[in-house]
């Protein structure tokens, strides 16, 4: 880490305040040229524990590929945490002028039966902790401009995670093969975008034991009961007022919102 304390709460303060505020600061890196990763991990773990101080909990995590990052790169995702207050019913109607730049991923999302920790994690150590899964849809938002050029800060604006919605949940042992879920995502009746879970480096579980590695890494684990958002099906779709999405998982069942 090359920032000092007071600039880390100088960063995260500016998050938090545009986030009450809805209006997007200009990219952090513009402000305090010398931020780097560990910084950014740093924010944003100070901005969490802002959170659950003024009463929030962990309920879990979500991982994404880091924007601008190759498939093959050494460190292709990067995590946010989820909190209970970001998270929806199936079907609600959400506000679209509560955030910044709202946009809608379809994801699947695993339930932990019990605590799963690293170091080199693999699917099969994922699937033997996982107690259901459960088709979602995260909605994303940046409180940041420019944030695709400035991926430090997307990563201390909790990687943009800022709700989730959960269908149905399936118990593992009776969920379709998760490699092989489609994903479409459904606006206003018409189709904007397809994909499956192989996105995910071949399987939505590989980004969850990502995951565990890197806890393990900090001192942490994934602990019984936690959700993992474990990445982005499709490409993200921007929502304005009025619209409704729905993302359809083949076998894997449906999820819906819209937004007002």
């Amino acid at each position: 880490m090359s920032l000092t304390w007071v600039q880390r709460e100088e960063a995260a303060a500016l998050l938090r305040e545009a986030t009450y505020r809805v209006t997007p600061v200009n990219p952090l890196s513009a402000l305090i040229p010398a931020f780097d990763m560990a910084d950014a991990y740093a924010v944003q773990r100070d901005n969490i524990a802002w959170h659950v101080a003024d009463g929030a909990n962990v309920i879990g995590y979500k991982v994404d590929r880091t924007p601008g990052t190759r498939r093959d790169s050494l460190a292709p995702y990067s995590f946010g945490h989820v909190l209970d207050d970001m998270t929806h019913r199936d079907g609600t109607v959400i506000r679209a002028g509560r955030y910044c730049r709202p946009r809608v991923d379809p994801e699947i999302c695993f339930l932990l039966s019990k605590a799963l920790s690293g170091p080199r994690g693999t699917v099969s150590d994922v699937l033997g902790t996982t107690r259901a899964v459960a088709p979602a849809l995260e909605i994303q938002d940046s409180r940041i401009r420019h944030e695709r050029a400035d991926v430090v800060a997307w990563v201390a604006d909790n990687a943009g995670s800022a709700g989730l919605v959960c269908g149905a949940w399936t118990p593992l042992a009776e969920a379709p093969d998760l490699a092989g879920v489609p994903a479409d995502l459904v606006v206003d009746g018409e189709p904007v975008a397809s994909g499956g879970g192989r996105a995910i480096s071949g399987h939505p579980a590989d980004a969850v034991a990502w995951l565990a590695t890197v806890l393990a890494e900090r001192g942490s684990v994934l602990e019984p009961g936690h959700v993992i958002l474990s990445g982005a099906l499709t490409q993200p779709f921007f929502v304005t007022p009025g619209q409704k999405l729905k993302a359809r998982f083949g076998p894997l069942g449906t999820v819906s919102l819209a937004f007002a």
